[in-house]
């Protein structure tokens, strides 16, 4: 997976009815729900600034990809998902 997800670039998982952005975000991988808690875009569309946060592509509310907080405190928080990457595949918690 290293190779098909691009440094900084969000990409967004369906599973099951769940959307997930993910990133690699400093070699680190890390997962928060796909939807802005402000008015609903996919935020695998947005980008990833160099704090480490996921930029919306609509109104620029920022989401810290770490914890999930929304940086302005603006609207609610991101949902994050722990997220295991081995030998075998990537696994995330849901």
């Amino acid at each position: 997976m290293q190779a098909a997800l691009q440094e900084e670039t969000p990409r967004l998982l369906l599973i099951g009815s769940k959307r997930i952005c993910l990133v690699r975000h400093k070699e680190v991988l890390l997962a928060v729900e796909d939807t802005c808690t402000h008015n609903g875009e996919s935020l695998s569309k947005g980008k990833v600034n160099f704090l480490g946060e996921v930029v919306c592509p609509w109104h620029g509310y920022r989401f810290n990809l770490r914890t999930g907080r929304e940086c302005a405190e603006r609207s609610r928080d991101l949902i994050t998902y722990p997220i295991q990457e081995t030998l075998e595949g990537i696994f995330i918690g849901i």
